[in-house]
Formats: C-alpha cells, structure tokens, sequence
C-alpha cells in the first residue's frame, strides 16, 4: 500500500544510511523499523514498585499542637515574617 508520510530529515538520513550499508531498499529499512517500534509500543510499560517504609516521627519535647501560633513562633522563632 502506498501512503505519504511526514519524516524528519535526521531519521530519512539515518534510514537511507542504513539501507546503503546493508545494501537492501530504503522501503525494507523502513518496514523494518517501523515494525521494531511498534512491537516496542504493544510492549506493557514496566513499572517499577516504589515503597517507602513508614517512620514514627512523633513531636519533640516541649512542643504542644494544641497552639498552632506559638508552635509556629517556637520553630521560626518570634522574627519569622
């Protein structure tokens, strides 16, 4: 089947560079690839499992959560604007 298609010109120049040096037609260099590259898309993507392992990090002594205000005025210190 014949079809027009978009190449851009530094993959036109690979393909015909690879059909020179195998000496096989540009359309099988093409055909091939193309294959190659759809095979690779069917392909399910690996995904990879990231855990992370939960820590205990409780409040440090002398901090109380009740008064968000003064807490935050004890982190950043009375200056903090």
């Amino acid at each position: 089947m014949r079809t027009t298609l978009a190449i851009d010109d530094d993959i036109l120049d690979k393909a015909k560079a690879i059909a020179a040096s195998q000496n096989t037609p540009f359309r099988l260099v093409i055909n091939e690839a193309l294959r190659a590259g759809l095979d690779k898309v069917e392909e399910p993507r690996k995904t990879s499992v990231y855990c992370t392992t939960p820590h205990k990090m409780g409040l440090k002594a002398g901090k109380n959560l009740d008064n968000i205000q003064e807490l935050l005025a004890q982190i950043e210190g009375e200056d903090y604007k």
